[in-house]
């Protein structure tokens, strides 16, 4: 039923749009407020804190839909309800919780994370942003972040700060967007995701409140690498739902062109690629619905559920980008224009392989888990 009701979300209000707000870089602000209506912003939040008080699986199941037809309204959705929303709802006190969920729950607030910084990537805990606690016991922020995804159009973000002299010393702060002192940069122009707005947030001395500080001082560590799971298992619902729609684009297109007098579906080059693209998704399919099911019933913890994250979110972002290039392939000329979605949506996966932890980063957490201190005897 949920599947089937992001499916005619995504076909009624995202579709008719996507291409032109992929073309001025636009957002489709009224669908997204939408979803609101259809009880998906809160979708992992309990249902006594206003949520739908569902679970990873669910949550997979509406990145896969909503990708199939616009990536980018589902990176921003991921970014609002995993991000942001999801956060506030398992670590936030009961009058955070109360304070911030109903509206971004119910569509009217849009909600980011930040924790990438200019000069810390994919190394999360190399990040310069500070908060130093004030004699009223009130945070003075100072630093930035970048690369975040609702940055130019959010209201609230969660987002991560030093609090201490060690890089573990990290602690989290649900940011308003008209704190003094806090403002936005530049937005991004990208090659894909055009469509799901990107930025810079700036703290400039901005006083945060202790009641907005999420948790106890310097104990953000655990939660931080807690959600990089859970946002590694949807974003790879996310790398599915591309695939699906270029495997179906280029069957469908592969049985109505021909070339020497035959259809190209008949040649087997082109056989070669439709059934590698097939078989690689089910397996992606396998592993991240299997990933998700795990994290629900909590039957891995720690660096297990890292493991298992990390190689869903792996292999389904590579399966992504090479099936968007094969479909491509297979359209030749019109694949490589805009009449076909498929460029489109090559340019959106390839995203995947750098967000949430990059290809050699979830290599590299899978190598520790498997071959422990010998991973690292090269350091």
């Amino acid at each position: 039923m949920l599947a089937e009701s992001v499916k005619s979300f995504a076909k009624e209000q995202l579709a008719p749009k996507i291409e032109h707000l992929d073309e001025i870089e636009g957002f489709n602000d009224a669908a997204f407020r939408k979803l609101g209506d259809l009880g998906l912003l809160g979708i992992t939040v309990a249902e006594e804190d206003g949520g739908a008080g569902m679970g990873a699986v669910a949550a997979t199941i509406a990145m896969e839909e909503m990708a199939a037809v616009d990536a980018s309204t589902t990176l921003s959705y991921l970014a609002h309800s995993i991000l942001c929303v999801n956060q506030i709802g398992r670590n936030g006190s009961k009058e955070q919780k109360q304070k911030y969920l109903p509206k971004l729950i119910s569509g009217e607030h849009i909600g980011g994370m930040g924790m990438s910084e200019p000069g810390a990537g994919s190394d999360a805990l190399g990040m310069l942003t500070r908060a130093e606690k004030q004699a009223n016991g009130a945070y003075k922020i100072n630093g930035s972040k970048t690369w975040i995804t609702n940055g130019p159009n959010g209201d609230i973000f969660y987002c991560y700060a030093k609090t201490g002299p060690t890089k573990k010393d990290l602690s989290t702060f649900i940011i308003e967007k008209d704190m003094v002192g806090f403002s936005k940069g530049k937005k991004f122009k990208k090659m894909g995701m055009r469509a799901s707005p990107t930025g810079e947030l700036w703290f400039t001395d901005v006083m945060v409140p202790e009641a907005n500080r999420v948790g106890e001082e310097n104990s953000s560590v655990k939660s931080m690498m807690r959600n990089l799971d859970i946002e590694r298992i949807t974003i790879a619902g996310l790398s599915l739902g591309i695939a699906r729609n270029c495997i179906e684009v280029a069957t469908q297109y592969s049985k109505e062109r021909k070339q020497f007098g035959k259809h190209i579906g008949a040649f087997q080059q082109v056989q070669e690629r439709l059934t590698e693209a097939a078989a690689w998704y089910e397996a992606c399919r396998a592993i991240t619905y299997q990933a998700a099911k795990t994290w629900d019933l909590g039957l891995m913890q720690g660096k297990e559920a890292s493991m298992m994250a990390a190689k869903a979110k792996l292999q389904a972002a590579q399966m992504a980008t090479q099936v968007g290039l094969d479909a491509i392939q297979i359209l030749g000329g019109y694949g490589y224009t805009r009449e076909f979605p498929v460029e489109r949506q090559m340019r959106d996966a390839k995203l995947i392989e750098i967000g949430a932890g990059t290809n050699e980063v979830l290599r590299l957490v899978i190598a520790r888990q498997m071959l422990g201190e010998i991973a690292d005897e090269l350091k």
